[in-house]
């Protein structure tokens, strides 16, 4: 049985089928993995999902924002660390997380804020009805408050999508790594040829069911062409489902998107 730490650590390699077309790793596995090791992390300290499964209790994902310094290549191996940082509002676990390359430089940096829902009734469980202390390591990876995503404006709709079964998981709703994968897919392939994404913050608002239509919008923020706002709108209960920021900058010289 592993000692519990403040910080947790995994090593992982950039698998081929997470890559995109040019060969550098998606958006998408970066969550996919970050996700996964706060599970880990979790799982150490005693509050993972085997632990708090029989507890009708789970934890979810509320906000995120990363930012993504280098896309790595297939085969690279990557060390992911991640820590709780603090509870914010009485309400959320905020949890970070660096991704660091062999020669120990930041490949990507995020912070995140977690929930914990009553998985039988989907209600919020406040960290004041719960017994878990989580340790503090008394560092930030990313020093931002996940504050609420607004768009000033509707957006147009890019594409419509029904949540089907390989995006569910074992709560019974569309994983959070899904989102991401919908978000990245509301740009043309065009754009990820001559630019690549500097960060994106992702707000989850109301989870997406099986067999529920979502809309796909974005818009530019305030006319700007390196910031836009993208937004999952439930069809089937009129309701926002997801709101995200997605700020983008020039492939760096040396890297090809080709």
């Amino acid at each position: 049985m592993q000692t519990a730490t403040p910080v947790y650590e995994s090593e992982i390699q950039v698998r081929l089928f997470e890559c995109d077309f040019s060969g550098r790793w998606k958006p998408a596995a970066f969550f996919q993995n970050l996700t996964e090791i706060a599970g880990g992390h979790a799982a150490q300290l005693g509050f993972g999902f085997e632990q708090m499964t029989p507890r009708s209790l789970a934890w979810v994902h509320s906000r995120i924002k990363i930012q993504f310094l280098r896309f790595p290549a297939s085969e690279e191996r990557l060390t992911v660390r991640t820590w709780p940082k603090t509870i914010q509002q009485k309400l959320f676990y905020v949890r970070d997380f660096e991704v660091l390359d062999v020669a120990g430089e930041p490949v990507a940096l995020a912070t995140s804020a977690w929930l914990v829902i009553n998985t039988a009734t989907r209600h919020l469980v406040p960290p004041a009805a719960l017994d878990i202390k989580l340790p503090e390591a008394g560092r930030s990876a990313l020093d931002e408050r996940l504050d609420k995503l607004v768009l000033d404006r509707p957006g147009e709709e890019r594409h419509r999508l029904r949540a089907g079964y390989s995006a569910v998981d074992v709560l019974g709703h569309v994983n959070n790594s899904r989102y991401v994968e919908w978000i990245c897919d509301a740009f043309p392939m065009e754009q990820y040829r001559q630019r690549q994404i500097a960060w994106m913050q992702i707000n989850y608002d109301h989870e997406v069911l099986p067999g529920e239509e979502i809309s796909i919008r974005s818009c530019p923020a305030d006319g700007s062409e390196s910031l836009w706002m993208v937004e999952g709108f439930n069809l089937a209960r009129d309701t926002r489902s997801f709101a995200a920021a997605v700020a983008w900058q020039p492939i760096p010289s040396g890297e090809s998107a080709d």
